[in-house]
């Protein structure tokens, strides 16, 4: 039986998660016994009359999230013996978030994001607990739910029984080349056709002439010719 990924979320907004999840692989995993998600609203872990934001010290715009909200639901988090884990927390401050970064974390027995909200997180989040950064590129969203919910994806589609192994290992960024093109019905649309070779029958040269696009692809669009 494959073990079971334990997915945490943190976040002042649970909400935005359940439509996608539902309607994703992600979904198909959870309802598969192959993932567990759990949700945590961090106003539950503010205590009394207080708030999960503040104004930063030493003056500015917006708002920074408090670290004692956060702090109290990672500690609430069950936390077992030789437990793989990573606290994973959205930043445009952190190095992109790459297809090896989606699979080490698919091979962890518990995966928590901290999702930020407004002018960021309080930077102490770092020095206290051992937190992995990642930047979904090089832009600003409002906050990191939208990063959470693309690793998580990037990262569930890579546990074991989610996906056919044989699709899996043919996708972009599995090895250092690009994912060839793909092609389906109508053979002709708009005066567009279907290359040839794809309605060959012809295995072999099929075989090629996608070793051949995908070449071709990553010395166009990463200026790498791959192997």
């Amino acid at each position: 039986m494959n073990p079971v990924l334990t997915i945490d979320v943190l976040t002042l907004f649970p909400e935005v998660f359940a439509p996608f999840v539902g309607l994703s692989i992600v979904g198909r995993a959870v309802e598969a016994g192959l993932v567990r998600i759990e949700y945590h609203h961090l106003l539950d872990a503010v205590e009394g009359s207080g708030r999960a934001d503040d104004v930063p010290f030493g003056g500015g715009s917006g708002m920074v999230m408090r670290i004692d909200p956060i702090a109290r639901a990672i500690d609430a988090l069950p936390s077992p013996p030789g437990e793989r884990r990573a606290i994973v927390v959205p930043t445009p401050a952190g190095p992109q978030f790459t297809q090896a970064d989606a699979r080490r974390l698919s091979e962890l027995d518990r995966l928590v994001f901290v999702c930020g909200h407004y002018e960021g997180i309080d930077e102490r989040l770092g020095e206290i607990y051992a937190i992995e950064e990642y930047s979904l590129g090089d832009f600003i969203l409002t906050g990191g739910e939208i990063p959470a919910l693309a690793f998580m994806d990037a990262a569930v589609r890579l546990v074991d029984g989610v996906l056919d192994p044989a699709s899996r290992e043919a996708e972009s960024f599995t090895t250092d080349l690009l994912d060839y093109p793909c092609y389906t019905r109508p053979a002709l649309f708009r005066g567009v056709a279907v290359p040839e070779v794809l309605l060959s029958g012809n295995h072999a040269a099929i075989a090629a002439w996608r070793r051949e696009e995908s070449r071709r692809r990553t010395t166009e669009r990463r200026g790498t010719k791959g192997r």
